[in-house]
């Protein structure tokens, strides 16, 4: 364990906790917290509950519990153990990640890093903590896949070698920031969607406490990304997609594929990443 001091910002599912666990054995915990709910105001309200937005927001909704009934995430991420944090007395919940609550806990620990994953996007004031800055844990390679459901779109795009995770520092875009890491799994014939995304965050995980330690050991990152690639949006995401997704795994998409786990490291005033 480093002596960096974290504070962390993260979801709730099994997937989060595991990343929090890593990152508290990596460095000095100082907090984690968790949001209990999206930040809503009036417009948005409204917005969510057109016809066209309430049906998708139903058809996920449905598509997410039949995918995640059983406890398959749990299982895959804790096994046979105890589904729950390492320090859950370090645990404060806020409505929402931009709560000023958030901010107020930042400016009085003082931490080295803030560590992200699993969150709503962060804006304002907050984007500026962290004595060493904000990064985030991000579930797809940019710039190529930013935004949401990325592990899916690779796919679908016929592209099983852009499966995996981004580990960056957090800027006022989305996925947009400097890069510090590209994490991709082990993918072979017979692999689906979840098992490829949970494998790649599980991967991400020992890269983002080694992270962690190397910072804490002086050792600088960070590149900056080489374009805009592609923003992909939760209402891209449909019926008529996820069943062209199906029909091309049926058709044999990953058939005779076979890729290690792969880790790209941005290290910094170097011209190029170190591939190991």
């Amino acid at each position: 364990m480093s002596e960096l001091s974290l504070l962390i910002l993260c979801g709730r599912s099994p997937r989060h906790l595991y990343v929090a666990n890593a990152l508290c054995r990596a460095g000095r915990p100082l907090a984690i917290v968790q949001e209990t709910s999206g930040e809503w105001n009036l417009q948005k309200t409204l917005r969510k509950l057109r016809p066209d937005n309430l049906f998708r927001k139903i058809w996920r909704w449905l598509r997410d519990r039949r995918r995640y009934t059983g406890g398959g995430e749990a299982k895959f991420f804790f096994g046979d153990g105890p589904l729950q944090l390492d320090h859950p007395e370090l645990v404060k919940e806020v409505p929402h990640i931009n709560h000023p609550e958030v901010l107020r806990i930042a400016r009085e620990l003082k931490p080295d890093l803030v560590c992200v994953f699993g969150t709503s996007l962060i804006r304002g004031a907050l984007l500026r903590e962290g004595r060493l800055g904000m990064v985030n844990l991000h579930g797809g390679l940019s710039p190529e896949y930013r935004g949401a459901d990325c592990t899916f779109w690779a796919l679908y795009n016929g592209e099983p070698e852009k499966v995996g995770c981004t580990l960056h520092f957090i800027n006022e875009g989305i996925d947009t920031g400097q890069l510090i890491a590209h994490i991709s799994p082990a993918i072979s014939e017979g692999d689906t969607e979840l098992p490829l995304f949970w494998r790649a965050v599980k991967d991400s995980a020992a890269v983002y406490a080694e992270f962690v330690r190397r910072l804490a050991a002086g050792e600088h990152f960070g590149m900056l990304q080489p374009n805009k690639g592609r923003l992909y949006q939760v209402k891209q995401r449909g019926l008529k997609q996820e069943q062209e997704l199906d029909r091309l795994l049926k058709g044999g998409l990953l058939k005779q594929v076979s890729l290690p786990p792969r880790v790209v490291w941005f290290e910094q005033r170097m011209s190029m990443a170190k591939e190991l």
